[in-house]
C-alpha cells in the first residue's frame, strides 16, 4: 500500500488517479482532522474509495510514526482516524524487537447479513459445493465496516486453488452479495485461520492482507462460538499464494453472549519513500 501523509488541496478525482496509478490493493490520502481526532483518513483502491479497510488503518498509523509526525514512542499511544466509516482508533507501540507495532479497533459492531447458497459460491470460486464447509455458517456476509462474503473452505488443497470465475460472481452480485470474498481454513501450519481475499471489481485480483476482513471474520467465528464469555487471540496468515506472505494478528472479546471487543494488527515494513508532484 501506499500512504500520502499530506493530502491537503487533492480532489477526489486526483485522489483515484493517484490510487490507480500507483496500482496497489490501497493508497490512503491523509488530512487534518475535522472533528478534533488525530488525522482524517481517506482509502482508495485502484477503482473506488472504500469506507474502511483494516491493512490500510495499521500502514497509515505505522507510516506516520516512522516518520516521526506522532512524536517519541516511548509508550503505547493511541492516535484516532476519521474516516466514513467512523472513529478508528489505532494503538502504536514497539514490539521486543523495537519495531513498530499497530493494532486497530473495530469502527463498527459485528452486523451478519444475508446467507448465500452453497452451490453458487463454489461454482464462482471454481470450486465444488463439497469444497465449503457449512458446520459453522453457510457463506454469509458480515462486516465491522466493510461487508464482505466469508466462505469456509474444507481442506488447504481447495483454498490454494480457488480462484474467481467472473461470469458466476456476477451472477451473486447482481443478487446483491459483495464483490470481496474471503475465503479461510481453520487450524493449518500454525495458525489459527489461513486465509485468502478477493476483490476483482476493485481491480485488486487478490489481496496479501486484509485487516478489515479478518476483523470480521473473527467476530463473526466468535459470534458463532457457544461460549458466553471468552477472550481469544487469532493469528492469522494470507498471501502467501500470491507470494507476498502476511501475518496477522487478531483479538476478540465476548461477555454475555455478545461481542465486545474486536482488533488486528501486526507490524509494516518500510519498502521505499518519494516525493510525488502534482
Amino acid at each position: 500500500m501506499a500512504v500520502l501523509p499530506d493530502a491537503q488541496g487533492l480532489s477526489d478525482c486526483q485522489m483515484q488517479a493517484i490510487a490507480k496509478e500507483f496500482n496497489f490493493s490501497e493508497t490512503t490520502f491523509v488530512f487534518p482532522p475535522e472533528y478534533g481526532h488525530t488525522r482524517k483518513v481517506r482509502i482508495f483502491t485502484p477503482t473506488t474509495e472504500v469506507p474502511f479497510a483494516g491493512h490500510p488503518n495499521i500502514g497509515t498509523a505505522f507510516a506516520l510514526a516512522n516518520e516521526g509526525l506522532f512524536g517519541d514512542i516511548k509508550e503505547t499511544m493511541e492516535v484516532i482516524f476519521e474516516e466514513k466509516a467512523g472513529l478508528v482508533p489505532v494503538s502504536i507501540t514497539l514490539d521486543s524487537s523495537d519495531q513498530i507495532w499497530c493494532e486497530l479497533a473495530a469502527p463498527e459492531p459485528l452486523s451478519i447479513g444475508d446467507s448465500v447458497p452453497a452451490d453458487m459460491v463454489a461454482k464462482s470460486l471454481s470450486l465444488n459445493e463439497v469444497d465449503i464447509v457449512t458446520d459453522i455458517h453457510s457463506p454469509e456476509t458480515a462486516s465491522v465496516g466493510l461487508p464482505f462474503l466469508f466462505v469456509e473452505i474444507a481442506s488447504l488443497s481447495a483454498l490454494q486453488i480457488a480462484q474467481i470465475n467472473t461470469k458466476e460472481l456476477d451472477k451473486l452480485i447482481k443478487e446483491g452479495v459483495p464483490s470481496y470474498i474471503h475465503l479461510y481454513c481453520r487450524k493449518v501450519e500454525g495458525f489459527d485461520i489461513r486465509a485468502r481475499m478477493f476483490a476483482p471489481l476493485d481491480g485488486v485480483f487478490e489481496d496479501p492482507a486484509t485487516g478489515s476482513a479478518n476483523c470480521a471474520l473473527i467476530a463473526l467465528l466468535t459470534h458463532y462460538d457457544s461460549a458466553p464469555n471468552s477472550d481469544c487471540e487469532w493469528r492469522i496468515s494470507q498471501g502467501t499464494e500470491i507470494g507476498r506472505p502476511s501475518v496477522l494478528y487478531g483479538r476478540t472479546q465476548k461477555r454475555n453472549g455478545e461481542i465486545t471487543g474486536v482488533w488486528i494488527g501486526g507490524n509494516s515494513v518500510l519498502v521505499s519513500k518519494g516525493t510525488l508532484h502534482i
